[in-house]
């Protein structure tokens, strides 16, 4: 079964749950990452949901990626017990601080590339263009590129 990652989505899976009777939990792997949305989605809907540890990389390396199988495992877990974990609720003060850093790390590295690619056309650049920015100084100067300030 495969359906789109959306509420549309979401909402087929949990009909097909139910169409085999009454849900106890559902084991998401993921929880903080790829199965966000759905484990967002399933909480508003009343469910409990027990976040599954993705299975072992060195079985995975030696079979192959099985997201049938994967997926039954994952049901087994639940079922046993094995899997206890509650997901994090990823709406918390601490969770969108992350989102901030995340995003201002984000905006830093591709200032920093962008500058780097500037200065290296600059460099490559004819001499009359190169010679024309001589005079920019600052913290943002592109010329010259071995010069840094202090």
């Amino acid at each position: 079964m495969t359906l789109p990652a959306s509420r549309r989505g979401y909402q087929e899976l949990e009909t097909w749950a139910r169409s085999f009777g009454p849900v106890r939990a559902f084991g998401v792997e993921g929880t903080g990452s790829y199965g966000a949305g759905l484990t967002r989605f399933l909480q508003a809907k009343g469910h409990s949901v027990i976040e599954v540890n993705r299975p072992n990389r060195q079985i995975q390396h030696q079979h192959g990626k099985n997201d049938p199988l994967d997926a039954e495992n994952a049901a087994r877990a639940v079922l046993s017990g094995q899997a206890r974990a509650a997901p994090k609720s990823g709406t918390g003060a601490v969770e969108m601080i992350r989102h901030l850093k995340v995003t201002r790390d984000t905006a830093v590295k591709s200032r920093t590339q962008a500058m780097v690619t500037l200065k290296t056309i600059i460099l490559n650049a004819p001499a009359a263009l190169r010679e024309s920015l001589e005079g920019l100084t600052g913290k943002m100067a592109l010329w010259p590129p071995y010069v840094r300030e202090r």
